[in-house]
């Protein structure tokens, strides 16, 4: 009997909330890091648990400068030696918190190469400096990776077609949003274009735009005070089942992480 073979690429997503950030993507030969929102304990220990180390880490990708995905950063790399990347505006709105840190930086929407893992940015439209998604090529595979965003224009339509495994914001039940216990303005924040996705926006996503290629759709970064995982489930679901699409849907935990995912 043949031995199954090994996974081409392995993806975790360890956190994903306004409490903190943090995506594991890795192949046999690179490990990279997505955002650095949690403690250093915690991303020691939710690393572990999927046989993991930061030891091993091959690099720190930013998408941007909110506490929630860099809060971790300065007291991570005072213990670890880890390159970080991030876009040249972003780069000098970091703290490093007198840690000396291993900065490169890129423009945002050019591509680079960490080991053999091929990486394509873009711009996204978030109230940040200069907020960026990813996507990862691997042997054949495509991963996106896109949270914090308003709106979905058509630019970012296009950098996630072909994705294998997707992950993308679903932040917030707009009902719920609007009778929540957030001031108005920090509302308006939230439901603008340069604030978050709501549950409805990822649904019409998938009806009009998602394809029978992506075999993982992670809905993530929902609001705890504004959203409900089955909510989120119940408006991805519907859209897939209108679609007679076979990609499966993960809800990312808002204080936990995810599985870890083997394509």
């Amino acid at each position: 009997m043949e031995a199954p073979e090994a996974p081409i690429v392995k993806i975790c997503v360890l956190a994903s909330s306004s409490a903190g950030n943090s995506t594991f993507i890795g192949t046999a030969s690179t490990r990279i890091l997505i955002d650095a929102g949690l403690c250093r304990r915690d991303t020691e220990n939710r690393l572990a648990a999927i046989g993991e180390s930061p030891e091993r880490l091959d690099a720190i990708l930013i998408t941007h400068e909110h506490s929630d995905h860099v809060s971790g950063l300065p007291v991570l790399l005072k213990r670890y030696n880890i390159p970080i990347f991030l876009t040249h505006l972003t780069a000098p709105t970091i703290g490093w918190g007198g840690a000396q840190p291993r900065v490169e930086t890129f423009q945002a929407g050019t591509g680079f190469t960490i080991g053999d893992i091929a990486v394509g940015s873009f711009t996204i439209p978030h109230d940040a400096i200069d907020p960026v998604g990813f996507t990862f090529r691997i042997q054949g595979r495509k991963v996106g990776h896109v949270t914090d965003l308003g709106y979905i224009p058509d630019s970012i339509r296009v950098h996630l077609q072909g994705a294998d495994f997707l992950i993308l914001e679903s932040n917030h039940d707009l009902e719920m949003l609007k009778v929540g216990p957030y001031p108005w303005a920090v509302k308006q924040r939230v439901m603008g274009r340069r604030g978050h996705l709501s549950n409805d926006v990822v649904g019409d996503f998938i009806l009009g735009d998602l394809k029978d290629q992506t075999r993982t759709l992670v809905l993530a970064h929902l609001s705890e005070h504004n959203n409900h995982p089955e909510l989120v489930r119940l408006v991805a679901d519907q859209a897939l089942k209108r679609r007679a699409l076979g990609t499966r849907l993960v809800v990312a935990p808002p204080r936990g992480q995810t599985e870890l995912f083997e394509l």
